[in-house]
C-alpha cells in the first residue's frame, strides 16, 4: 500500500465508501419513496368522462387516502354511497354541510352561499350547469362533475334526502395528480374556492414522494457506475505511468 492513500485497484478509499454509502442511501431513498406512496396513495382508474376536462375517461390517479373530515370545497375526491349505486365515483366537492348550491348567477356561475364562483376547468361555453338550487346538511357534500353537461351528480339526487348531498364519511381518497399519461402531472386546487369560509386543501406528499424515488435513483446509478469509471481510469493512468517508466 503506497502512502497515496489509494488501494491496490487503483481506487481511493474515500471514493469506494462514498460510492457505498450512495447506493446505500439511494436504496432507502428508492424503497421508502414507494413504500411511502403505496401507504399514503391509492392508484384509481378513472371510469367516466364526467370529470373531463380536467382528468379523462381511462387517465390513471394518485388519490390520496384521506378521513371526510378534511374535505375542502374545490376537492376532486373518490366516494361510495348507496344512492348513487355502492360504486366508486369521482366528483368535484362544490359545497360542504351549511351552504346553499345554485345555479346559474348572473354570469352563468355556480353560486356558494350567494358568491360566483370562477371555475376555469368548466369548458369555455355555456353556463356552469342547468338550474338548481340545494341547501347542503351539516356533515354532506354536495358534488358535480366538471363535464356538466353530461354528469350525472348531485343535481339528479335533489330529491333524495340530504338534496343529493352524501356524507363525508363516504369519501375515501382525494386526487392529488395523474399518474398516466405522465406529463399530465398535478392537480391543481381552485382558487375559486379560496374566499369562502374554510378554504382549500393543499396537496398531498405526492411531490416528496416522487422526489425521492427520483433521488434515490439518482444515487444508486451514480454509486454503482463510480467502481467501473475509476477502475478504467485507474487502469489507464497505471498503463501511462508504467510506458513512462519504460
Amino acid at each position: 500500500m503506497s502512502g497515496t492513500g489509494r488501494d491496490d485497484d487503483g481506487h481511493g478509499r474515500l471514493g469506494s465508501v462514498l460510492s457505498g454509502l450512495a447506493v446505500a442511501v439511494g436504496c432507502v431513498l428508492f424503497l421508502g419513496g414507494f413504500v411511502w406512496g403505496a401507504l399514503v396513495y391509492q392508484p384509481y382508474t378513472v371510469p367516466t368522462d364526467s370529470m373531463s376536462p380536467t382528468v379523462q375517461v381511462g387517465e390513471r390517479v394518485l388519490a390520496e387516502r384521506i378521513d371526510g373530515a378534511e374535505v375542502r370545497r374545490g376537492d376532486i375526491v373518490v366516494f361510495r354511497d348507496k344512492q348513487w349505486g355502492d360504486m366508486p365515483m369521482v366528483k368535484r366537492v362544490v359545497g360542504v354541510g351549511g351552504d346553499t348550491v345554485a345555479c346559474c348567477g348572473d354570469g352563468g356561475r355556480l353560486t356558494v352561499n350567494g358568491k360566483e364562483i370562477d371555475e376555469p376547468y368548466l369548458h369555455d361555453s355555456g353556463p356552469a350547469a342547468q338550474k338548481f338550487n340545494a341547501d347542503v346538511p351539516e356533515g354532506q357534500l354536495f358534488m358535480l362533475g366538471d363535464e356538466r353537461r353530461g354528469s350525472i351528480d348531485s343535481r339528479e339526487h335533489l330529491q333524495d334526502p340530504g338534496q343529493g348531498s352524501v356524507p363525508r364519511s363516504a369519501v375515501d381518497a382525494r386526487l392529488d395528480a395523474v399518474a398516466w399519461p405522465l406529463n399530465r402531472g398535478m392537480l391543481d386546487r381552485p382558487e375559486g374556492f379560496a374566499v369562502l369560509e374554510g378554504g382549500i386543501s393543499q396537496p398531498g406528499p405526492v411531490k416528496l414522494m416522487v422526489g425521492a424515488v427520483v433521488t434515490g435513483a439518482v444515487l444508486i446509478v451514480g454509486g454503482a457506475a463510480y467502481g467501473p469509471l475509476a477502475g478504467r481510469f485507474g487502469g489507464r493512468r497505471r498503463e501511462k505511468a508504467l510506458a513512462g517508466v519504460g
